[in-house]
């Protein structure tokens, strides 16, 4: 399968999902969103082409790094095609360039854990209403940003607010309501309190809810009934809807690796 023909089923994923979306149908989106939750280090372009090809997909990885892990692909088993970038050299602007660019993408192929034969990988983690550890990594990570964090009785009927430099959170929240309100708020810190922002209030709550909706699900929690009411309201064009999605996977990716304590690969900004 070769690149263009991969964009080509990106496109026609995405025109089919605004049309549902525009239709008040948020099934397909919320299946990709879990799919992106598997995935957190894919590009949404990539996750939208694993879906399509193997929806059940839960752990891929190409042929090498399944050899390096024990395991080998079974003869005669279909690779997942992705797009990869193909890196090459450009002119150098100073001394300490490293001289490299994205000139294009090719057709790369990844395989699902269930392709495999070998040794045993670790268990998948199991969906629970408490995220542990995680929350507390979570608000050292947003404290590390200068946000300063507030737990109050009453917000009104809310049970977050982002204002720019501060979130406050209801207190007597379950855990999972406390982790994916937390991560909710975070995403508003970073994608919506800058000039750039999406004008529309109701695209601003689905960028916030569908991040949490993928890293609550990353970290093992089902988020599906309490994301589901944002995700209908979605109601856009076609160019929007790919620039949504494109903020969504990579603020919920930064949000994870920032979670994990990896600084370097902390949220932009």
């Amino acid at each position: 399968m070769t690149a263009d023909e991969l964009k080509k089923i990106t496109t026609d994923a995405l025109d089919t999902l605004a049309a549902l979306l525009d239709e008040g149908q948020s099934d397909q989106l919320t299946a990709l969103l879990k799919t992106m939750a598997r995935f957190p280090k894919y590009s949404w372009h990539n996750v939208a082409l694993i879906a399509s090809q193997r929806p059940t997909a839960t752990r891929v990885a190409g042929f090498q790094t399944w050899r390096t892990m024990g395991r080998c692909v079974r003869k005669g088993e279909k690779g997942i095609a992705i797009l990869a970038p193909i890196v090459g050299r450009r002119e150098a602007e100073s001394a300490s360039d490293n001289a490299r660019t994205i000139l294009g993408f090719r057709a790369a192929y990844v395989f699902d854990v269930e392709q495999t034969d070998g040794e045993p990988l670790p268990e998948p983690r199991e969906a629970s209403g408490d995220p542990g550890a995680k929350t507390a990594s979570l608000k050292a990570a947003i404290l590390a940003r200068g946000i300063a964090l507030e737990s109050v009785d009453d917000l009104g009927g809310a049970l977050g607010t982002s204002s720019g430099g501060r979130i406050r959170l209801l207190t007597r929240l379950s855990p999972a309501m406390e982790f994916t309100t937390l991560v909710h708020e975070y995403a508003h810190e970073l994608l919506h309190h800058a000039d750039d922002r999406p004008a529309s209030r109701d695209t601003r709550e689905l960028e916030a809810e569908a991040v949490a909706f993928v890293v609550g699900g990353a970290v093992g929690l089902n988020t599906s009934d309490a994301s589901r009411d944002y995700i209908c309201l979605y109601r856009g064009d076609r160019e929007a809807l790919a620039q949504s999605l494109t903020r969504v996977q990579q603020t919920a990716s930064a949000i994870l690796r920032a979670i994990e304590g990896d600084a370097s690969l902390a949220p932009p900004g």
